[in-house]
């Protein structure tokens, strides 16, 4: 299907698209500014979740996620995909057949496949920090078995990227998907980062009991995404009867919202968006300064060409950031939004098979640690 005709969400006359970088909406809900598509809708939740796409069980239960095991065969090189925790479900990486990540992987030929099942946050939960995220990353992939292969999705992505910086003998290839880590790149995202005043995102946390609220933030948004904002991140007419089912879909996904730690997300707002603490060398995690230059495993990176949230070339740049030498770096990108990076059809179709045949590939001469 054609992209829409006119301005892309995302252009220069309309605020970034997803919610994935919700920080950043949180700021507009608080200054009564301009609403990001995505994140309106009603605030009443349905019952059940939203079943995943793919079959899978849960191999292992840490206070932060479920680790979810998708894999068809358990001979094989594992891959993690690392969803982003933000206000929704990891859904994202398994949404419907088509627009699936996790089975676009396994089309390509990967049979061990994981994915993180991030969990709501409870109040117990509101101190959590990045380490404790990371620190249960490190556990799940312990249990899979390192070195494992890491997919990063757009948040997810420099989580994963911290992680292989962290501990670079248990990453063997880093997949990182429209994600952002170098934020001094001019974007609507980082402009608006550094020009909401501070107190904004502790307020947000303290009318969530210490915690972000996910349903709290939908119910400030007046409006549901539009049928065309969800075709174009889709990348399909939606007309036809198996259109309504996707669209029907996607818009139960949209209204589960996740809670998110206070501690956790004012790191997030306050040392990686704010300060640019990742790309500027001064990020600790786990009690060591995270240097990227300990990265040398092969990086692939898929950037959106649409991308209002990530732009291309922030999300590319994170190459010239790393220790991986420039023939093992492959950078891609695709005519696609944010979201469509990881749910469209389009994508998934010609981006994500040539992802699955990367990981697959025995590279000559692979690098030494």
């Amino acid at each position: 299907m054609a992209e829409k005709a006119g301005k892309q969400p995302g252009g220069p006359d309309r605020a970034p698209d997803v919610p994935l970088l919700w920080p950043f909406a949180a700021a507009r809900l608080a200054m009564d500014a301009c609403f990001w598509w995505l994140e309106r809708g009603p605030s009443v939740q349905d019952d059940g979740s939203v079943p995943w796409t793919t079959p899978n069980t849960v191999a292992l239960e840490l206070e932060t996620m479920c680790l979810r095991d998708c894999s068809r065969a358990q001979p094989g090189q594992p891959v993690l995909v690392c969803a982003p925790y933000a206000l929704h479900r990891a859904m994202i990486a398994d949404f419907a057949p088509g627009h699936s990540v996790v089975e676009s992987l396994q089309s390509g030929g990967i049979d061990r496949v994981y994915l993180t099942d991030w969990r709501s946050a409870t109040p117990e939960m509101r101190y959590l920090s990045i380490d404790s995220y990371l620190s249960d990353l490190n556990v799940a992939i312990d249990e899979i078995g390192a070195p494992v292969d890491l997919v990063g999705l757009c948040q997810g992505g420099w989580l994963s990227l911290l992680y292989a910086a962290r501990f670079p003998a248990k990453v063997r290839r880093l997949v990182l998907v429209g994600a952002p880590v170098d934020l001094s790149i001019a974007s609507a995202l980082s402009q608006l980062a550094r020009s909401a005043p501070e107190m904004v995102y502790d307020q947000l946390v303290a009318r969530g009991g210490g915690n972000v609220s996910g349903k709290e933030m939908l119910r400030f948004w007046s409006k549901p995404p539009g049928r065309d904002d969800i075709a174009i991140a889709l990348q399909r007419d939606l007309s036809d009867e198996e259109g309504a089912a996707l669209l029907a879909r996607f818009e139960r996904w949209n209204r589960e919202t996740l809670n998110l730690p206070g501690r956790y997300y004012l790191e997030i707002v306050n040392w990686i968006f704010r300060e640019n603490r990742i790309a500027g060398g001064s990020f600790v995690a786990l009690g060591r300064r995270i240097d990227l230059t300990d990265v040398k495993a092969p990086v692939f990176l898929l950037a959106g060409l649409d991308d209002g949230v990530v732009p291309a070339a922030q999300a590319l740049a994170t190459a010239h950031l790393l220790g991986t030498p420039p023939a093992f770096v492959t950078a891609a990108s695709e005519p696609s939004d944010h979201l469509g990076l990881f749910m469209g059809a389009r994508t998934h179709a010609h981006a994500w098979p040539r992802i699955a045949i990367w990981l697959r590939d025995d590279l000559s001469g692979m690098l030494v640690r």
